[in-house]
């Protein structure tokens, strides 16, 4: 079972990349990233627990732009290949059964 998150969003990292983040406490998490080093950091509470790929989704419903946008965009493709690596397919084979009859058989 998949980990469930209330927060999530954006923070750019001390040496300027961008990433998505994701926490069950905002006010802790901000204090994290801040003590981090980290700027422009943009956490929303999601409506409901959700996975992170879940979160991502929602975030890119909610119309993250700029390096925010680019980052969700690449972690929900991330998140999305890695969930589609987990399912099985299965594809159109045929089996082939036989039917053995006994050895004896009466004339």
């Amino acid at each position: 079972m998949e980990k469930l998150f209330t927060v999530a969003g954006t923070a750019k990292n001390a040496d300027g990349t961008v990433k998505a983040r994701f926490a069950n406490d905002l006010v802790a998490r901000i204090k994290i990233l801040n003590k981090a080093g980290c700027t422009d950091i943009n956490l929303v509470e999601l409506p409901s627990a959700m996975t992170k790929l879940q979160a991502l989704q929602y975030l890119t419903e909610q119309g993250v732009t700029g390096d925010a946008g680019y980052a969700v965009a690449n972690k929900l493709a991330e998140k999305t290949k890695i969930a589609k690596k987990g399912e099985i397919k299965v594809a159109g084979a045929s089996i082939k059964t036989t039917a053995k009859t006994s050895a004896k058989e009466t004339v």
